[in-house]
């Protein structure tokens, strides 16, 4: 159930809300399309060529909106306990989740040492009794201003050298978790284990946009598509990118909703003048 959305001050079902939006969408002439893409051939068009599953289908067009989004690194499937307690106090987002009332006055953890980390651990001290934020190393990799404003913090209390080992709970909820502590000073010390009592955990360990499908449109560094400032085009002419698969800074469903309304704008714009 989602709590920030605005509209809906008692929070509504996040499914029924997705189901709203694609019943709008179809009423307004959208044909949907429930197919895994894997593969787009988009230096050879237009038309362009979008190819999905086991090459089962393959749709042409003479525009593409690039909307894959950015999956956020977790740790499911790693650390016993994730999966289960995921959405039950454990979040990749404290900006989305971290007001909920179940975290209100209680003890939460962060993990991750970068700025995004930092970010969520200080946006977290709004509303937590208390923030860990548990660093796999012994120094922040984030901005020196960012780490200043974590150290010297009174609610946040830094967890150095220690990785997460299970998450732990009851009645469907997340109540500890399991650390691992390591002194990398010394090999013979043994490692040193223990439990902290909270209420949340928020991954802050980074994103990985979703552009592998798209190989020839231009990345950076880390993957993110390349859009012109001030719009949603790419490197190709009539392929055009909106949301978290080109945001590394806000990723919001707000500011992803309007960046989709940029591109299709830009869209039609490219497609009138076709």
């Amino acid at each position: 159930r989602r709590s920030s959305d605005l509209g809906f001050p008692n929070g509504v079902d996040g499914f029924q809300l997705t189901q709203l939006f694609r019943q709008q969408a179809e009423k307004c002439g959208a044909t949907i399309v429930t197919k895994m893409v894997t593969k787009t051939i988009l230096n050879e068009g237009p038309p362009f060529k979008v190819v999905t599953q086991n090459d089962e289908e393959v749709y042409q067009a003479k525009a593409v909106i690039v909307a894959t989004g950015a999956t956020a690194k977790t740790m499911k499937g790693v650390v016993a306990g994730v999966d289960t307690y995921w959405n039950k106090g454990i979040s990749a987002c404290a900006v989305c989740d971290g007001a909920l009332p179940m975290f209100r006055k209680k003890p939460v953890a962060v993990i991750g040492g970068g700025d995004t980390a930092c970010e969520e651990a200080l946006f977290l001290t709004k509303f937590a009794s208390v923030v860990y934020l548990i660093h796999r190393r012994d120094n922040l990799r984030a901005s020196a201003v960012m780490a200043e404003q974590v150290l010297t913090h009174p609610k946040i209390q830094l967890v150095w050298n220690a990785e997460l080992e299970e998450a732990v709970g009851a009645n469907d909820r997340l109540e500890s978790i399991r650390i691992v502590e390591r002194n990398p000073a010394t090999e013979t010390q043994l490692p040193q284990h223990r439990s902290l009592d909270v209420n949340g955990l928020f991954f802050a360990i980074g994103h990985k946009p979703n552009s592998q499908c798209c190989p020839d449109v231009a990345i950076d560094g880390d993957g993110y598509i390349i859009t012109e400032k001030g719009s949603t085009k790419t490197n190709i002419a009539g392929v055009f990118a909106a949301g978290d698969v080109q945001d590394k800074i806000y990723r919001q469903a707000i500011t992803a909703a309007g960046s989709g309304c940029m591109a299709a704008l830009d869209c039609i714009h490219y497609l009138q003048g076709v």
